[in-house]
């Protein structure tokens, strides 16, 4: 099996299982600073974003020109790999970092979503494909004439979390964890055996079984 199939394969098992549950796991480790500011949001709260991630950072560059703002971000584009997650660090508080051509383009790529603490536009568009985008505000104005790529592939900073190449991210309704990579397939199956223990306390307590009771037994709730 290929790197690429041992990553595929992860996705798929990550991609199963839940924000809080992999928190879970994490915390129980001693690894806490893994949370991605809870402003960041999904716009489609249905949506399940797992996956090894690829990142990007740029920043604000009034009087950039359109053709070198434009010829930055595609070029990105052009280089996101499929089956990642890309997470961008925008550095803005009021530019789009994602729009209905750019996601078109990176679904038919076979990039699995985008997280950004910067904006997102043309969301409906968006929302109707189905592309998972997890971003921080909503706004017309995009990077045209206004903001560059600068980096690819490098460590980049989502509120306190230092997200790095390699690393694992799950995004759902409840918010974005960060999985380290060296760690990513130990926790997975660690989130796994909880959550086959979660469904037993589950049906437990549908069946009748006292909450304390449950929780003695299976040592979860």
């Amino acid at each position: 099996m290929t790197d690429n199939d041992k990553k595929a394969a992860l996705t798929e098992r990550l991609a199963k299982c839940y924000s809080g549950a992999v928190y879970d796991a994490l915390r129980e480790r001693g690894i806490d600073n893994t949370v991605l500011p809870k402003d960041i949001r999904p716009i489609d709260d249905t949506h399940v974003l797992a996956g090894p991630v690829f990142t990007i950072s740029g920043t604000p560059k009034p009087g950039i020109s359109a053709d070198d703002a434009l010829l930055a971000w595609t070029g990105f584009l052009s280089t996101a790999p499929s089956g990642h997650v890309v997470v961008c660090n925008g550095h803005t508080d009021d530019i789009a970092m994602m729009g209905e051509l750019s996601a078109e383009t990176l679904q038919m790529r076979g990039v699995r979503g985008y997280v950004t603490n910067g904006g997102c536009r043309d969301s409906n568009f968006i929302r109707n494909i189905g592309f998972p985008v997890f971003h921080r505000f909503y706004t017309a104005r995009d990077v045209v004439g206004a903001w560059s790529v600068d980096k690819m592939e490098v460590p980049v900073q989502i509120g306190d979390v230092v997200v790095k190449p390699g690393d694992f991210l799950i995004a759902d309704i409840d918010g974005a964890i960060l999985i380290p990579g060296e760690i990513a397939e130990e926790i997975v199956a660690e989130v796994e055996e909880v959550m086959n223990t979660e469904n037993k306390v589950r049906s437990a307590i549908r069946s009748g079984t006292d909450p304390k009771e449950a929780y003695l037994t299976y040592g979860r709730f």
